[in-house]
């Protein structure tokens, strides 16, 4: 999976910063998402009984502990002596030794390794396939069958809108089961090993002396509860592409380490060529995985080099991509999400009031994944962006997939007034539908109220962090400072895009509250977009998608959608 690292990877997350955030608002964060469960817990066990009696954990002392839940960000939760004890590759029902490396007074809880499991929990059914699991950081429940990890995701989603929306219950609706990956190994279309620099290179390299290596370093992912790298030679959540080109780029590090001055992280992105039943010649290299289809064959390879071109084949359009630039990482969901939306983003019965929904925007387009996908359905559609590179590649995907310009098309906006670039005659609010898919961190106050000035009839919000998407739509919902809510929650549920992690995608409809009208006044919302801050009138559309506005450039750095997410 992506190398994302954990809440409890080391202490080095508990380092302060330098400069203190003074923000007030949630952040999403592993750390914050932990302590909103470490604290329902103890409120739960308060309110039981269980607290009375408070005895702070010894560092570095093994301690046995049962298992009551576990937490959303996929460690085991203990209570203990009226403290929280989070412990990794844990399950309810389990009796686990742990060692304790942290305790937090103020909060009552401890943080603690994985030592061994005592007494095994009823849902411990799965004899894991790799054997790094419990010391590499990337997956957390290849212990767990896998209809218990999606009733967990459930159970994440649920608990980011009751402790990040800040809405009433009666302002969420029930979340729906959680929709499984049609693959739960080999699915992983990107993997990003690395390798740390030899001890004293960097003071080396200081002094202008070459940087020596006395051996080939370990090559692989981040060693759980700690910083160092551990080697891993192969991993089974990546396809089999990656899988051999990882086993090759093992080899070519170790051949040419001396050529390294410092550490590296290495790319490892499938490739996907589509062929005519029969032109596929009779001798297949080595790295090559052969895919058969009804009326073509795939021959799926390893990209290593981040400027390549990466291709891939979803719900039978093409997208090419810089093989190191964001693709979602999971090609076997991706159909069931894009149907998903295709099904609930227009309006959900045939009583709902005129004019139906004709137009998309997808803002936070990238390379036009939902875009170009849900083209079909729609009259006419626009991606933004505020990366110039991502709509160049939006627009080759678009051209690639024959979807003429009249219809689709893509401009890149200005961060600070990104609804300013879309042309509010041909897209009115009350017929259209926005979607948006932004990386982890989630959308800013600014963003989300320049979507309610524009206040499209509906909104998709995908997210690969539920906790920011809560926050987010707690705001549509609710009302973000003086401005009251404007939109209901129709739909909630998670897609699982990374098996045996603890991530999941969350997917959220809204529909614009009857009380909230727009009256279909393009003439208005023209007027609003032009004369919001930082506005600017589109003079024209260069040929790779730019906007280009009258006294004011479309500016931006490329947004990075986290789908290592």
């Amino acid at each position: 999976m992506a190398q994302k690292r954990a809440f409890n990877e080391g202490k080095r997350h508990f380092k302060k910063n330098k400069k203190q955030k003074t923000s007030t608002v949630n952040e999403g964060t592993n750390e914050e998402v932990l302590l909103a469960d470490v604290r329902n817990l103890l409120k739960q066990c308060s309110l039981s009984g269980a607290a009375a009696e408070t005895k702070a954990p010894e560092e570095q002392t093994e301690v046995d502990v049962d298992i009551i839940e576990l937490s959303s960000t996929g460690d085991g939760l203990a209570h203990k002596d009226g403290q929280v004890y989070v412990v990794p590759f844990a399950v309810p029902g389990d009796t686990v030794t742990a060692k304790v490396y942290r305790h937090d007074a103020a909060e009552s809880y401890a943080l603690a390794d994985f030592v061994k499991v005592v007494k095994p929990s009823e849902h411990r059914t799965e004899k894991p396939p790799c054997p790094y699991f419990t010391k590499c950081s990337g997956c957390q429940f290849q212990h767990l069958p896998y209809s218990y990890q999606l009733h967990h995701k459930r159970s994440i989603v649920e608990r980011a809108y009751q402790n990040f929306s800040n809405l009433p219950a009666s302002a969420v609706p029930t979340v729906g089961d959680t929709i499984g990956s049609p693959l739960q190994y080999g699915y992983r279309t990107k993997l990003t090993p690395h390798f740390d620099g030899p001890q004293g290179g960097r003071r080396d390299k200081r002094k202008g002396l070459k940087v020596t290596w006395p051996e080939v370093p370990p090559i692989g992912f981040m060693l759980k509860g700690t910083r160092k790298t551990m080697d891993i030679e192969d991993c089974p959540i990546g396809t089999d592409a990656v899988r051999k080109g990882m086993k090759k780029e093992r080899a070519r590090v170790a051949a040419d380490i001396d050529k390294y001055q410092r550490g590296a992280t290495l790319l490892l992105r499938e490739h996907t060529k589509r062929v005519e039943k029969g032109d596929k010649s009779e001798e297949t290299p080595e790295d090559v995985v052969v895919e058969e289809q009804d009326d073509s064959t795939l021959l799926k390879t390893c990209i290593t080099d981040p400027n390549g071109t990466s291709s891939e084949y979803i719900d039978g359009f093409r997208f090419d991509n810089p093989a190191g630039a964001f693709f979602q990482n999971n090609n076997s969901i991706l159909p069931l999400i894009t149907q998903y939306i295709r099904d609930n983003i227009l309006e959900s019965s045939v009583s709902d009031s005129p004019p139906p929904i004709r137009n998309l925007i997808d803002a936070y387009c990238g390379s036009g994944f939902f875009t170009v996908t849900l083209s079909q359905i729609f009259t006419r559609s626009i991606g933004i962006d505020i990366s110039p590179s991502s709509i160049t590649a939006a627009t080759r995907n678009a051209t690639l997939n024959n979807l003429p310009s009249s219809s689709v098309n893509f401009l890149a906006g200005d961060a600070n007034s990104l609804f300013a670039s879309i042309p509010a005659a041909d897209f009115p609010p009350n017929e259209t539908a926005v979607i948006i898919d932004p990386p982890r961190k989630g959308c800013d106050e600014g963003f989300i109220s320049q979507l309610m000035d524009y206040g499209p009839k509906r909104i998709c919000y995908v997210s690969c962090n539920v906790h920011t998407q809560a926050r987010d739509v707690g705001w549509l919902v609710g009302g973000l400072g003086e401005r009251d809510g404007m939109y209901d929650v129709e739909s909630l549920r998670g897609f699982d895009f990374f098996p045996q992690t603890s991530h999941v995608e969350g997917v959220a409809i809204l529909r614009r509250k009857d009380s909230v009208s727009h009256g279909g006044d393009s003439l208005a919302s023209e007027k609003s977009m032009a004369t919001s801050e930082g506005g600017a009138k589109i003079e024209s559309v260069t040929d790779d998608g730019d906007a280009v506005t009258a006294g004011k450039s479309s500016q931006g750095a490329d947004t990075a959608n986290d789908g290592d997410r």
